[in-house]
């Protein structure tokens, strides 16, 4: 979507949907995504905080033994699309080779299952612009085999593309509609998936050969621990 742009590792079918849809990412995604049994509840991090203060020892079992006390395993409600069975039908439909391929997955689902997550993804993929679907897609599936540092720098390539404009007018047309006149009628160009090209979307990940843009450019940390010391 042409608001958002991150790059995940894992669980990139769950990571496809939430960045389709425009869904919020809670401690149930978290855990589903990092595969983690307990998160701090945001009410809690205030007295987390106050007790990581106090300790004397900043030994790494110390300070876990402290998080551990604060830690409760998220709750999935009864509604929630990441119960079991509705995570099998996104991996079923988001791990699809193509943006294309996951709408046909999904309006194919739709026809057998009633439930009504899966209209509102249709619906909201439908709704936002083609290009971004195709770049966030492509963006998910390039950041499984890269580091950090490779998405973070291609993370600003992409959007200095797109503040260039250098495909298409897509960002600014949905900031109009969406924030700046609120007419919530947006008109993409290309206005259709199978109007995006390759080529339209490769330009978006291409560096810059201009003098006002630059690409980014980041120190390299030989251990990435040293910066976690002096708050520890």
């Amino acid at each position: 979507h042409w608001s958002f742009g991150a790059r995940f590792r894992e669980k990139q079918s769950i990571l496809a949907y939430l960045l389709a849809t425009q869904k919020t990412i809670g401690g149930e995604t978290i855990s589903l995504i990092k595969r983690n049994d307990k998160s701090v509840l945001i009410d809690d991090l205030p007295s987390m905080e106050n007790a990581l203060e106090k300790l004397v020892s900043y030994e790494t079992t110390t300070i876990c033994d402290v998080i551990n006390k604060f830690a409760k395993k998220p709750s999935i409600k009864e509604d929630s699309i990441y119960q079991s069975q509705r995570l099998e039908t996104i991996n079923q439909c988001f791990s699809k080779d193509s943006v294309e391929e996951i709408l046909l997955a999904l309006e194919k689902e739709a026809r057998n299952n009633a439930e009504m997550w899966i209209r509102e993804a249709i619906n909201s993929m439908k709704a936002a612009s083609p290009t971004s679907l195709k770049i966030s897609f492509r963006s998910i599936r390039e950041g499984r085999m890269q580091n950090l540092k490779q998405c973070l720098i291609g993370e600003y390539t992409i959007s200095c593309n797109i503040v260039r404009a250098a495909v298409s007018y897509d960002f600014f047309e949905g900031s109009r509609a969406m924030i700046i006149e609120k007419d919530m009628k947006p008109k993409w160009e290309p206005s259709k998936l199978e109007l995006v090209s390759n080529d339209m979307v490769d330009r978006r990940f291409s560096e810059i050969d201009e003098d006002d843009w630059r690409c980014l450019q980041l120190p390299d940390r030989s251990n990435p621990t040293d910066g976690l010391k002096p708050k520890l």
